[in-house]
């Protein structure tokens, strides 16, 4: 005797293990570079999850009003960044695409994460560019961002608590976190193309 149960679609999801995956938020990044030297490196967001969640033919609405202040208004004078006709709001995306001395490609790179994309894109730029490191190598690094304010952030992981006592030795406010950052590098070298994807979120490098 076979039994068949009916699941009612409001409970149906009890019977599902939860997603394990990354709590993703509005912004992603890709790089791009094609066998005619097209070169793309694209941020792009719908700021929160979700956007403004309001959907139009099909695409979500961004949500990038939250890139204004929220407080138009300081002790009684308008703030620079207050939401206005005709204004753009300041944004922390940073699409890269470096050339050396004769005018060459030689890096394409970008990441989402928040306001903190800048840290995290010219710490791996420097990593690779600077100091010779291979793509990979350079986004796996530990991320220390100050983001020109009172704390520095250092990201959890082996050797953050003691990284964190020689800051604070050095007079830093520092707070040990997660720091998710979604880079994605290509180095482009005479022999090739190299490239990083960031383990911290959902990410592939892919080539023929």
């Amino acid at each position: 005797r076979q039994m068949c149960i009916r699941e009612r679609p409001e409970t149906k999801g009890d019977l599902l293990a939860p997603d394990p995956g990354l709590n993703e938020r509005g912004t992603s990044h890709l790089s791009i570079v094609d066998g005619d030297g097209n070169i793309v490196s694209m941020t792009t967001t719908i700021e929160s999850a979700l956007g403004s969640r309001l959907m139009v033919a099909g695409f979500l609405l961004n949500n990038e009003l939250t890139d204004f202040s929220f407080a138009p208004e300081k002790d009684g004078k308008p703030v620079a960044n207050r939401p206005g006709p005709g204004k753009r709001p300041r944004s922390s995306m940073v699409p890269v695409i470096a050339f050396d001395a004769e005018g060459q490609p030689v890096l394409v790179a970008g990441s989402p994460g928040g306001s903190r994309i800048i840290g995290y894109v010219a710490g791996t730029v420097a990593r690779v560019l600077g100091h010779g490191q291979d793509p990979q190598t350079a986004v796996e690094a530990r991320h220390v961002i100050n983001r020109n304010g009172s704390s520095t952030d250092v990201e959890q992981g082996e050797g953050a608590e003691e990284l964190a006592a020689v800051l604070g030795s050095l007079g830093h406010k520092v707070k040990v976190r997660g720091l998710t950052s979604g880079l994605h590098v290509i180095k482009i070298t005479p022999e090739g193309l190299l490239a990083g994807v960031d383990p911290r979120r959902e990410g592939q490098a892919l080539g023929d």
